[in-house]
């Protein structure tokens, strides 16, 4: 029996689904537990699970790192929300030099396996700290798994799948989409790998390539793009680190053309990284340069002016056919 669930649903029954499977499975952060996270992500978990399973914690978020550190190296599989992206900062010291590096540092006797949440990106009109979209700089630390789902079902398959692997892992939840897509939704699917891309459409005139939120304007560009006659290989690409290379230049070798889009500035971003590992690998067989389609170089601007920071369908679309003439 199916149901139709949103993003922020999908990511609570995968909560729920690690916390039922997982006895050494918490979840932790700031109002998670009696409030169910500024979202509701969490809404009813404590009330399942306990407080000792739900646990609501000062607003510190070194200190939820570093206690993740210590659980997770100690048998404990902690599950770590930061209320937005903007306040994961503090913890950089614990990610960067401490759980990332906790293997090597050991030799391999110990592991860090524990998966850190966080809402980004705009959409919602917040204030410029609740509305960043800063993932380059995790995408670029060692050690550290970045993954970002686009669909409700995906959202499930990604915590399932991501709590399985022994390594630290940073799950970015694209603000914007918690209550704006709907999907059929099946219980206890097989779990999708999270480090590969996802191909959701194919074709052969180019590769269009988005992740998290843009996700919503690629699959409607695809779509307005195969009226006029032009067909699109639309990659989900799920994992910012590490990223799914093989289906990539495969992709692209088959289409001569590549197109990315992504809400972040463009500026040392995951697109530009993208596109210079195509360069490199595949030169000879591009019929054109790659596009990208980003963020400004600048801060997210005040709730007033957000709209003219994010692109839309109309201006990625334009921007796609004027570089394909």
């Amino acid at each position: 029996m199916t149901q139709q669930i949103d993003l922020a649903t999908g990511i609570n029954l995968g909560l729920d689904y690690i916390l039922s499977t997982n006895p050494n499975s918490l979840l932790m952060g700031e109002d998670i537990g009696v409030n169910g996270g500024v979202f509701r992500v969490t809404d009813g978990l404590q009330q399942k699970y306990g407080q000792t399973r739900v646990l609501d914690t000062p607003l510190a978020e070194n200190m939820l790192a570093g206690i993740g550190l210590g659980m997770a190296t100690r048998g404990i599989y902690p599950i770590i929300e930061f209320q937005f992206m903007g306040f994961i900062y503090p913890a950089l010291e614990q990610i960067i030099s401490h759980i990332t590096k906790l293997r090597k540092r050991t030799e391999g006797r110990l592991s860090c396996p524990m998966l850190m949440r966080t809402p980004y990106g705009c959409g919602i009109y917040a204030p410029e700290h609740h509305s960043e979209s800063t993932e380059s700089i995790f995408a670029s630390i060692p050690g550290l798994r970045v993954i970002t789902p686009s669909t409700p079902t995906r959202a499930f398959e990604l915590l399932v799948a991501a709590h399985k692997v022994n390594d630290p892992i940073l799950y970015l939840e694209p603000t914007i989409m918690y209550r704006s897509l709907k999907q059929d939704f099946i219980a206890h699917q097989c779990p999708t790998k999270i480090d590969q891309c996802i191909v959701e459409q194919t074709g052969n005139d180019l590769t269009l390539i988005a992740w998290g939120a843009y996700m919503n304007e690629a699959r409607k560009v695809t779509d307005n793009l195969r009226e006029k006659n032009i067909h699109v290989e639309l990659i989900d690409l799920v994992s910012l680190r590490p990223i799914d290379y093989p289906t990539i230049i495969s992709s692209v070798k088959k289409t001569g053309r590549c197109a990315i889009i992504q809400e972040a500035p463009k500026t040392l971003s995951i697109a530009n990284e993208i596109a210079s590992n195509l360069y490199e690998s595949l030169w000879s067989k591009l019929h054109q340069p790659i596009l990208t389609v980003c963020g400004y170089d600048c801060g997210v601007p005040y709730p007033q002016q957000e709209q003219y920071y994010r692109q839309d369908v109309n201006s990625i679309q334009t921007k796609v056919l004027s570089w394909l003439n």
